[in-house]
C-alpha cells in the first residue's frame, strides 16, 4: 500500500504532460500573440534579402539583392483603414479581423517600393477564407486608368516622408496574399517615383524584381510571426 501511495505522489510531482490536441492548442495560442509580444522592429525587420535568378540576369549565377525597410505605420485596429477598398474591409471585420499591421520597403537603388501588412485573425481557419476572399474579382478595386486598380483587394500601401525616407509615391503594379497561421500577410509593390505609364509586366527584369523584393520581404514578416514555437512543457507552459 505504502509503494502504491508513493507512486502515486512521484507521478503527482513530475512535470505534466499535455495531450497531443492540447500541445496544438498552446502552440496555436503562442503564434496567435506574436503580433503582440514582439517589437514592431522583429516583425518588420530593418533590411531583408532577396535573389534574383540567374535566368533574369541572363548570368551563371544568382544575385543577391537587399530591400531596406523606410518605415513602419502605426497600427490599425480598424482593418478597414488598412486595406484598399471597403469591400475588403468589411470581409476582414466579418472574419474577425482584430488589427492590421504595415511597412514599407525599397530596393537599394530606391527604383521600387512595396508595403507589407499583416491582418490578424482569429484562428487559421478563418485567416484562410479571409484571403481567399482578398482574392475575388468583385473586391477588386476599380477606375485606375493604368490598370493597378484592377488588381486583387489588399494592403494599402503606405507612403513615408522625411529627410532619411525622402517621400515614395507610387502606385500598385503587383499584388497578392497568402496566409500562415492566423494571419493574412499582404503585400502590393510598384515603381518608388510612381511611374504608372509603364506596367511592369512589359519590363521583365523590373517585373522580376519587384516581385523577389515583395515576396522575400512578405516571406520574411510571415516566418517570424508563424514560426512554429517549441513543444510546451511544464513549468512554463500554460496550463502549467
Amino acid at each position: 500500500m505504502f509503494a502504491v501511495s508513493a507512486v502515486g505522489l512521484a507521478v503527482q510531482l513530475l512535470p505534466r504532460q499535455f495531450t497531443v490536441s492540447q500541445q496544438r492548442q498552446i502552440e496555436a495560442w503562442q503564434v496567435s500573440r506574436r503580433w503582440q509580444t514582439l517589437l514592431a522592429g522583429q516583425i518588420f525587420p530593418a533590411t531583408v534579402s532577396y535573389s534574383l535568378p540567374a535566368t533574369v540576369l541572363q548570368d551563371a549565377s544568382p544575385l543577391t539583392l537587399t530591400a531596406l525597410r523606410v518605415g513602419i505605420a502605426p497600427q490599425q485596429a480598424n482593418c478597414a483603414r488598412g486595406v484598399t477598398n471597403a469591400a475588403a474591409g468589411a470581409m476582414l471585420s466579418r472574419a474577425g479581423c482584430r488589427a492590421v499591421l504595415r511597412a514599407t520597403y525599397v530596393n537599394s537603388t530606391r527604383s521600387y517600393a512595396m508595403t507589407v501588412g499583416v491582418a490578424v485573425l482569429p484562428t487559421g481557419a478563418e485567416a484562410a477564407g479571409a484571403n481567399a476572399g482578398l482574392a475575388q474579382p468583385r473586391l477588386a478595386a476599380a477606375g485606375d486608368a493604368y490598370g493597378a486598380g484592377r488588381l486583387t483587394a489588399g494592403v494599402s500601401v503606405v507612403r513615408f516622408a522625411g529627410p532619411a525616407g525622402e517621400l515614395y509615391d507610387y502606385n500598385r503594379q503587383i499584388a497578392a496574399s497568402f496566409t500562415d497561421g492566423p494571419y493574412v500577410v499582404m503585400y502590393a509593390a510598384g515603381y518608388a517615383d510612381g511611374r504608372p505609364r509603364v506596367p511592369v509586366s512589359q519590363d521583365k527584369y523590373a517585373y522580376s524584381e519587384m516581385t523577389r523584393m515583395a515576396e522575400g520581404v512578405a516571406q520574411s514578416v510571415a516566418a517570424t510571426l508563424g514560426a512554429a514555437p517549441a513543444p510546451p512543457r511544464c513549468p512554463g507552459a500554460p496550463g502549467c
